[in-house]
C-alpha cells in the first residue's frame, strides 16, 4: 500500500515524508491506525504547482487551496482522512507527528531537519489510514554534521541554539541586508548541507519568506 500511495502521490509531486503506527489518545479519526506526512516531491513541486488552477486564480492562499484539494481527493481514492497544518484553530501536532516518524528530527537551531529534505522539510498535509503501517525510519543528518553551519548562518542571530527570535528576523527582512534572505529564502535553512541537496528552487523559497514577512 505505501507503494501505491507514494505513486499516486509522485504524480502530484508529493512525496511520504514519513509516518508511524497511531495511539488512540492521538486525536485522529476514530479507526486510524497509522498517519503519512505528505511534502513537496523534488526536483519538480514548484513547476507543477504554478501551473495549477489555485495559483493561476488569482485568489489568496494557492499553495494551501491546491494541497487541500489534491491530497483530500488521494484520501478518498485510498479510504483515508485527510489532515491539514493549516485551517486551526485547532491546529494539528504536525512537529511532534514530524519526529515521530523517525525521519524527522530537532535540528541544533530547533527547527525540523529531514533525513532526505534537511531544513526544507515542509508538510503539504497527511492521510489518516486505517490500515496499520510502518514506514522505514531514518537517521538525522545532523549526527555527521561536523561543521554545523545552520548554528552561524543567520547574518542577525536570529536562528541559533537558544532558539528563535522573531523580532530580529523581522528587523533584519526590513532592511536592505535582508533582501538575500528574502530573495532565496531563509540563509539558516540554505546552509544546510542536506537541504542544499534537495533541490528546492529560489524562487519557492521567496514566496514562502514573503508569506511569513507580510
Amino acid at each position: 500500500m505505501l507503494e501505491r500511495i507514494e505513486a499516486r502521490a509522485a504524480a502530484e509531486r508529493l512525496t511520504i515524508l514519513g509516518g508511524f503506527a497511531t495511539e488512540p489518545g492521538d486525536g485522529l479519526p476514530e479507526g486510524t491506525q497509522s498517519l503519512l506526512l505528505l511534502g513537496p516531491r523534488e526536483p519538480g513541486f514548484w513547476p507543477h504547482l504554478t501551473a495549477q488552477p489555485e495559483w493561476q486564480d488569482g485568489r489568496p492562499d494557492p499553495v494551501d487551496r491546491w494541497s487541500e484539494r489534491v491530497i483530500a481527493r488521494l484520501a478518498h481514492e485510498i479510504g483515508a482522512f485527510p489532515v491539514f497544518p493549516f485551517g486551526g484553530p485547532p491546529w494539528w501536532p504536525f512537529y511532534g507527528w514530524a519526529l515521530r516518524t523517525g525521519r524527522a528530527f530537532a535540528s541544533p537551531v530547533r527547527l525540523i531537519v529531514h533525513d532526505e529534505a534537511g531544513l526544507f522539510f515542509s508538510c503539504r498535509g497527511a492521510l489518516a489510514l486505517r490500515e496499520r503501517l510502518e514506514p522505514a525510519r531514518g537517521v538525522s543528518p545532523c549526527t555527521d554534521c561536523a561543521n554545523r553551519p545552520c548554528l552561524t548562518a543567520c547574518p542577525v542571530g536570529a536562528l541559533g541554539a537558544g532558539g528563535y527570535d522573531v523580532p530580529a528576523c523581522h528587523a533584519f527582512l526590513e532592511s536592505p541586508d535582508g533582501t538575500s534572505c528574502l530573495d532565496r529564502g531563509c540563509a539558516v535553512r540554505r546552509a544546510c548541507p542536506r537541504s542544499q541537496g534537495h533541490a528546492r528552487m529560489e524562487i519557492q523559497s521567496a514566496y514562502h519568506m514573503r508569506q511569513f514577512h507580510r
